[in-house]
Order: structure tokens, then C-alpha cells, then sequence
């Protein structure tokens, strides 16, 4: 515990048996449970998890469906059934890339009340990116532009899985129609901003170690990349759907609509329409892009005051 709250660590981890008995016997000694998830290893990983020791109630289960973002959902509803809220629950990865000692000032932003969700953020330490791969920082400068689109909230380091959030947002979220592979933090951050929970960026340090990553980059970003625009959509039209719904959201999903109706002339084979016709819709189209990202993040704030507003009350 810390100030009297419960924590709760879930660890996905799938073929780590070099490192999942260290990844949880490291884990600090203020942490209440422990969920080791495995996801479809066909090594020894869930039995070098269940022989790591630790003050903690440390169980093992089994995904319900592999893959990172399924195993991470499992660990969270085993938390919700066996700790009583309110508490919170954070991430780490069964592959030890993740420095146990930044897991208290991760947690603590959530138990003084200052956010609802708190991701780590490797380039804020003072050791920056140091050591991560150039392929790596240039797909996670890309990710992190894609992702502050789609989330209307400015995000840095979208790829760092290390994170924590308190039981109302576990409560509320909907595991049937959540991110069940890789890309499941950029998902979370977009299904955040939409439903106005806080989040804050702690700084955290990047660890690497021989552990090879099972992500294959195209077809990666092309399912990742589709997954956010359509979830992009879908969060401003929820907001114009909703009781909540502010003139932001409304001339965000103007100005968007707008910016889609400037690409319906593009569709022509003549080559002097295109010149003529195609680039001055490109510009005018980007124009709308430009002025509805701007309501939408005025948008994405007032839904999380709205949000806070109303805890405060009830």
C-alpha cells in the first residue's frame, strides 16, 4: 500500500523466462498483488513466475486470447474480482524493460488525485533515449504525431507500455471492444481522451536488454495506423452524440467533414483536373484538418473538465 491504497501490478509476458522471475522479485515491496498473465508461452515462463518470490499475492493466469493488449485486459479483470476498490493497478512488462524503482512515482500522481491515468515517458528522464534504436525513435516520433491526432491530446512517447491507472478507469472500460495486440497504448490513450479521464506523462528510464520484439513494422503501422483513424472518428462522433457535447466538438466534426469533402473532386483521371483542381482541394482539405484538430483539442479538454467537474459534485 501506499497511503493506505492498494496496488495492483499486471505483467503480461509471454515466452520470458529469462526474465519473469526477476521482472516480479524486483517488484517493490508497497505493492499489494501481483498478476503474472501468461500469454500462450510454450516455454518455461509460468513456471519461473510462479517460482519468484515476493511479499506480495503473486498468481499466474492464462490470457483469454493471445496477444499483449488481450493479456493486459485479463490481469486487470482478475484484479477487479479479487481487490475491492477503489485501488490502483499498474503495467509492467515481463520482459524487464521496465525499471521497477520509477513504479512508486508513477503511482503517486493517481493516489494524490492529480490524474485518472499516468504513462511513463522515457525522453522526459534525464537519460533521454538513450539506447533505443534509431529505426525505433524514428517509428515512435511517427507514432507519437499519429497518436496526438487521434487522441486530440498532445502525447509524447505513445509507445511506452508503462502505465497505471485507478480502478474507476478498469471499472469502466469496455474489454469487449478493447485493443487486443500490440498498439494497445495508443488505444488506451485515444479510449481515454474520450471518455475525459486525466492522464499525465512521468518520466521513466528506457531499459534494454538482448529480449527480441515479436512487432513486424509494416504490418504494424498499417493496423495500428487504420485502428487509430478509425477510432479517431468514432471518438468525435461519440462526443456529438453525447449529453456532453460542447460547440468545440461540434465545429471539430464540421471542419473534419469539410476536410473529407475537399478529396471528392480529387477522383478524376485527367491530369490538367488534378493540377487544376486536385491541389487546391489538398490544401483546402489539410486547411479544414488544421482548424478541426484545434477545436478537437479544446474539445478533448472540456470533456475533461466536464468529467472532473462532476466527481467533484457527486
Amino acid at each position: 500500500m501506499i497511503e493506505h491504497v492498494k496496488i495492483g501490478v499486471v505483467i503480461p509476458a509471454h515466452n520470458e523466462e529469462r526474465f519473469i522471475q526477476e521482472v516480479v522479485e524486483t517488484i517493490p515491496s508497497f505493492v499489494d498483488y501481483i498478476v503474472v498473465v501468461d500469454d500462450d508461452s510454450t516455454d518455461a515462463t509460468r513456471q519461473r513466475a510462479q517460482a519468484a518470490q515476493h511479499l506480495a499475492e503473486v498468481v499466474v493466469i492464462s490470457s483469454e486470447s493471445r496477444g499483449v493488449g488481450a493479456a493486459i485486459d485479463s490481469g486487470h479483470k482478475h484484479l477487479l474480482k479479487h481487490i475491492n476498490p477503489p485501488f490502483v493497478s499498474a503495467i509492467l512488462a515481463g520482459d524487464g524493460q521496465m525499471d521497477p524503482n520509477d513504479l512508486e512515482s508513477i503511482l503517486l500522481p493517481l493516489i494524490k488525485g492529480e490524474a485518472d491515468y499516468v504513462k511513463g515517458n522515457r525522453s522526459l528522464h534525464r537519460e533521454g533515449l538513450n539506447g533505443m534504436p534509431f529505426k525505433r525513435k524514428i517509428a515512435t516520433s511517427i507514432l507519437t504525431v499519429a497518436t496526438t491526432l487521434a487522441s486530440g491530446k498532445q502525447v509524447s512517447d505513445p509507445q511506452c507500455g508503462y502505465c497505471a491507472m485507478t480502478s474507476e478507469v478498469i471499472q469502466e472500460w469496455d474489454f469487449q471492444h478493447s485493443w487486443k495486440g500490440y498498439g494497445y497504448p495508443n488505444f488506451w490513450l485515444i479510449r481515454l481522451s474520450t471518455l475525459g479521464f486525466r492522464v499525465k506523462e512521468m518520466p521513466v528510464r528506457s531499459v534494454y536488454n538482448d529480449s527480441s520484439s515479436g512487432i513486424q513494422s509494416i504490418p504494424f503501422f498499417a493496423k495500428v495506423g487504420l485502428m487509430m483513424t478509425i477510432e479517431h472518428h468514432r471518438r468525435n462522433f461519440s462526443w456529438i452524440l453525447s449529453a456532453n457535447r460542447t460547440p468545440h466538438s461540434l465545429f471539430a466534426f464540421i471542419a473534419y467533414a469539410l476536410g473529407w469533402s475537399m478529396f471528392l473532386p480529387m477522383n478524376t483521371t485527367l491530369e490538367i483536373e488534378l493540377i487544376t483542381l486536385g491541389i487546391p482541394s489538398l490544401l483546402s482539405g489539410l486547411s479544414f484538418w488544421t482548424v478541426a484538430h484545434i477545436f478537437d483539442r479544446l474539445s478533448a479538454r472540456t470533456q475533461e473538465r466536464l468529467r472532473t467537474h462532476g466527481k467533484r459534485r457527486a
